[in-house]
């Protein structure tokens, strides 16, 4: 590398930092400029005299890596690096990191974060009790809802990599079978797990957690043919991405009863369009893509994004995806 400081330009940088973590520890490897937001219209103008961007969700496509002549290096502050146009970063030289593997137990805690408040219904008892409900009970307890215990029952699994198999661990500390579709071997599968074929999945568990990359394969892998063969009282929930839902499909089979409740964390189009049928669907949670977001997975992000761009200064890239 050169003696020059580097220009280091962060596009996205609130979501990250969200006012409680600090860039600091950046501005000692070159001259910083970070922006809380970037629209794409500011992209290029932003990073034209660049020789380093780091981006979470601002989209660094063809044109823009063409357009600007500095840059060589693109740092993705997440583990899916898709917002990258790779064949052009590659054909160009620049290196692009990612972050793997610094959510994992914060994804996996979020998915049974929502799974015991829709079979113990934790925040609806507590609102009821904040307007007196529990007073004026006649009895020293009330049951307004149905109550269900997880263990015993089935939890299948979409995808075995990181928060996969966390998930699978914590299902089965809890007490259920658990079942999973993936082409991994059993030997690389947490013990006692078994092996399914999708649409098996779908039909013989209670409950469903989707944990795989966004592909064409994997696309509305979730849709009105795979939830027609779910039980009654099935629960689906997404914390991968949102296009592995047909969205409408869903709405449709929890507004007419065909299975139970969902739980997601993401959506096909974030932020979401306010006409999109799963915000008035019933029984349906929504988070605002916050699995990822604990102050602890936020720390590990930042800190694996550092030792990266530290990796490409001393002529040594690491998890580089651009090879």
């Amino acid at each position: 590398m050169s003696c020059t400081p580097l220009n280091i330009v962060i596009l996205d940088g609130f979501c990250l930092s969200q006012n409680d973590l600090s860039w600091n520890d950046f501005e000692q490897l070159g001259k910083l400029t970070i922006y809380p937001r970037t629209m794409p219209e500011d992209v290029i103008p932003r990073i034209k005299d660049a020789q380093v961007v780091i981006t979470n969700k601002t989209v660094i496509s063809e044109e823009i890596i063409k357009n600007s002549p500095k840059l060589q290096y693109i740092g993705v502050l997440a583990t899916g690096y898709n917002v990258v146009d790779i064949a052009c970063a590659k054909s160009h030289g620049i290196v692009v990191t990612n972050v793997p593997a610094y959510s994992t137990y914060s994804v996996a805690q979020l998915v049974f974060a929502h799974l015991l408040n829709i079979t113990n219904h934790i925040a609806c008892y507590a609102e009821k009790n904040r307007e007196g409900r529990w007073s004026v009970s006649e009895d020293f307890c009330y049951l307004d809802t149905p109550l269900t215990e997880l263990a015993g029952k089935k939890m299948g699994i979409i995808g075995m990599g990181n928060t996969g198999q966390a998930t699978a661990t914590i299902a089965q500390a809890l007490g259920m079978k658990v079942y999973v579709f993936s082409s991994k071997p059993y030997r690389y599968l947490p013990e006692g797990v078994t092996k399914l074929e999708i649409d098996d999945i779908f039909a013989q568990c209670d409950i469903v957690s989707l944990h795989c990359p966004l592909t064409k394969d994997t696309e509305c892998l979730v849709n009105a043919k795979r939830l027609a063969l779910m039980k009654r009282q099935a629960i689906i929930i997404n914390t991968a991405r949102g296009g592995l839902v047909n969205e409408q499909d869903l709405a449709y089979a929890l507004n007419n009863d065909i299975i139970m409740a969902a739980a997601v964390d993401v959506l096909s189009t974030e932020p979401p369009k306010a006409d999109n049928p799963l915000l008035a669907a019933k029984n349906c949670y929504i988070t605002p893509h916050i699995a990822w977001a604990t102050i602890e997975a936020r720390k590990r992000l930042k800190a694996v994004a550092l030792d990266n761009l530290k990796a490409f200064i001393a002529g040594k890239p690491n998890n580089n995806v651009a090879v």
